[in-house]
């Protein structure tokens, strides 16, 4: 029996067909079979923008223009990294090195002069003192000038000082000592010039407030400056690695490249890659003597100018402090004593012999670093020639003092020439002294100004040469790329 398709009319005398539903005949039997339907299969994975570029590269460089492509895309890349770490490398460098000649030294020499005037005007203090109710004029004078240098140098050394550091808060606190300071002098003046034995109180109290509490302070802020030179030397003379591993790593692309070149096509010369490889090697001969003869200056202005300059300044305010010592063993009059070895002794000479050791150590030293320079070996012998002339009187002096003598002591201290007054001697251990911190400093000033002009022009010169390199790699590549069309 046949039955008529689906939704057909069944023929006459026959019962109407059952319907079924429209079903794939795979799926039917399926069903019938309790199979459950089968899923269809997964589209493919999408492949991603970098596979699609990898596959692309990977079938250009089966081919001759598209390897060259490849070289001249790479060989572009290396010189412009090259030129880009070099001027990013110098210019760090070219920086610290200016810092180094008009910044972080000017301001640890500052920070010397601060600490310098301020024992120099204590000293003066007590010279002053020394000489009577009407202390001389020139004492006044002095005494004046290095207040006003210790102030307007506190002011310059704010001004080149971050808010917030360490030195930021040491020179608000000489700020704040200062006038104090002062003070105390003035009432010591006023006292001794009606004759008060109060007055030699007052001044023992301003000489305790400065070597206690102001010294230390100007210490502290000299270091710390001398720090901050010694990293931007730091940050100044480390060779350029990074660029010079570069530079080395292009002109080596360049020459295979050109070798390449010619062993494919016999041309000794392609002019577009060979300009690039002779602007590349100019850039890193460039870096390595520049850098090397910068290096090299730089480190001359610290071992043969900032480490003499410190010396020499240790060596000043160990004079300084001396002679400020010396002085005020005749005013307190053995008011103020300490216990050495079991002896009591007048606690200023005690300190005195401390300085002046400590000056015959620091102009020693001084004199081994200009071993080679003869312009500043003369000065420091001087100095230290006047040194010993100066322990010879100072020991006559406290003889006359041990004695009883204050007025022959007194003599020995401040007195005429006629007196051979240990004054005499400071004057010229101070004098000696200016002219080295002069000398050393202009020889500081060339060596770091030689240092920083190697580095000029480094930088910027780098970078288009570096273009042009570029450039020249990429015309040559396109040269031989012409010769495929």
């Amino acid at each position: 029996m046949t039955y008529p398709p689906n939704g057909s009319a069944a023929p006459p005398g026959h019962p109407a067909a059952p319907t079924r539903p429209n079903v794939p005949p795979q799926q039917t039997r399926g069903a019938v079979q309790g199979v459950p339907p089968s899923a269809p299969p997964p589209a493919p994975a999408r492949r991603t923008a970098w596979a699609e570029g990898v596959d692309r590269l990977r079938s250009a460089a089966t081919t001759e223009p598209g390897r060259l492509r490849i070289i001249g895309a790479l060989l572009a890349l290396l010189v412009v990294a090259f030129g880009a770490t070099t001027a990013w490398q110098m210019t760090d460098r070219s920086a610290a090195a200016d810092d180094v000649l008009h910044s972080s030294q000017p301001l640890s020499a500052d920070a010397a002069d601060i600490y310098r005037s301020l024992a120099d005007a204590n000293t003066a203090a007590s010279s002053g003192f020394l000489a009577g109710g009407q202390e001389p004029a020139a004492m006044r004078d002095r005494y004046e000038k290095d207040i006003r240098t210790a102030a307007a140098k506190l002011v310059t050394a704010a001004a080149s000082t971050d808010p917030g550091t360490s030195s930021a808060k040491t020179i608000a606190k000489l700020n704040t000592l200062l006038p104090q300071y002062k003070g105390l002098i003035e009432r010591a003046r006023a006292n001794n010039r009606q004759g008060f034995p109060l007055g030699g109180a007052y001044l023992r109290y301003a000489n305790e407030k400065m070597q206690t509490e102001m010294l230390p302070e100007a210490e502290n802020l000299y270091t710390n400056e001398n720090e901050r030179l010694r990293d931007d030397y730091d940050a100044a003379t480390p060779y350029p690695w990074i660029a010079i591993a570069i530079g080395v790593l292009a002109v080596a692309a360049l020459v295979w490249a050109q070798r390449r070149n010619y062993r494919r096509t016999n041309r000794v010369f392609n002019h577009g890659m060979l300009a690039a490889t002779a602007a590349s090697v100019v850039v890193l001969l460039w870096l390595v003597v520049g850098h090397t003869v910068a290096r090299s200056g730089l480190n001359a202005s610290y071992d043969g100018g900032v480490r003499s300059l410190n010396v020499l300044h240790d060596a000043s305010i160990a004079s300084l402090k001396a002679r400020g010592n010396e002085n005020l063993t005749l005013v307190s009059r053995g008011a103020e004593t300490t216990t050495v070895k079991g002896q009591t002794k007048d606690k200023y000479d005690v300190d005195f012999q401390k300085q002046m050791n400590v000056l015959a150590a620091k102009l020693t030293a001084a004199d081994e670093l200009a071993a080679d320079d003869r312009a500043g070996r003369t000065p420091v012998d001087g100095a230290d020639a006047s040194m010993k002339e100066w322990l010879k009187r100072h020991t006559d002096a406290r003889e006359q003092d041990d004695a009883g003598n204050y007025q022959g002591a007194l003599d020995k201290i401040i007195g005429s020439k006629q007196d051979k007054p240990t004054g005499e001697c400071f004057d010229l251990v101070d004098q000696n002294l200016d002219k080295a911190l002069a000398h050393e400093q202009r020889q500081f000033s060339t060596d770091a100004g030689d240092g920083l002009d190697a580095m000029t022009g480094l930088p910027v010169g780098a970078a288009l040469l570096a273009v042009l390199a570029a450039a020249g790699a990429v015309l040559g590549i396109g040269r031989r790329l012409s010769e495929y069309r």
